[in-house]
């Protein structure tokens, strides 16, 4: 079912959901930050980016999506992420709002309980990166799409998404060098807002 037609504050009260009975994620992106790792402003943009978008629901929709963020936080969980260099340079709006995102992709690295690692575009990629996904307790497989959620369940599928996940967490890039990594990104953006 479409998003679009469903409405977006639904769609993220399904995905927080989720998160809340979730022990463990791994979290793979290609395109954008992952929505548990999007500050506030780069959600509301996410979310807006299509044009039939109603904008109340897409202002609800980001309310659920940062409370829901509030788990990455919770010990007890494990979360991993990876991302390619591209999600993390791809920019929504302004340039003067990634210096912020970077700051919380560094706050959110330094969590014991969180893995968080970037491709650097310098590494050969293990596989065309045709789209995001996140698996959820190794169990579900959740691809959000432009329209909607694909929600995967069986063991071939999973393991499929599992074995990329893993193959891209091997050139990622974690802790200082991670950090190393979102400071010249971060410069290349001070410079871009400063044009």
């Amino acid at each position: 079912m479409s998003w679009l037609k469903s409405g977006l504050a639904s769609r993220e009260a399904a995905n927080a959901a989720r998160v809340r009975s979730a022990q463990w994620m791994a979290v793979f992106s290609s395109a954008m930050i992952p929505p548990l790792l999007q500050t506030a402003e780069y959600a509301r943009l996410a979310l807006s980016i299509s044009q039939d978008v109603d904008q109340d629901d897409a202002a609800k929709a980001a309310a659920v999506r940062a409370e829901s963020q509030a788990a990455v936080f919770e010990p007890g969980r494990k979360f991993a992420f990876v991302l390619t260099e591209g999600a993390v340079r791809t920019w929504p709006g302004s340039p003067s709002l990634i210096p912020a995102q970077l700051d919380r992709l560094a706050q959110v690295s330094a969590l014991p309980h969180v893995r968080l690692g970037v491709v650097p575009w310098n590494v050969e990629a293990p596989a065309f990166p045709l789209h995001g996904f996140t698996i959820y307790d190794g169990s579900v497989s959740v691809v959000e799409s432009l329209t909607g959620d694909l929600t995967l369940t069986e063991t071939g599928e999973i393991d499929t998404h599992m074995d990329v996940f893993e193959a891209f967490a091997a050139g990622a890039v974690y802790d200082d060098a991670l950090r190393d990594l979102l400071r010249q990104i971060g410069a290349d953006y001070r410079a871009l807002a400063s044009k």
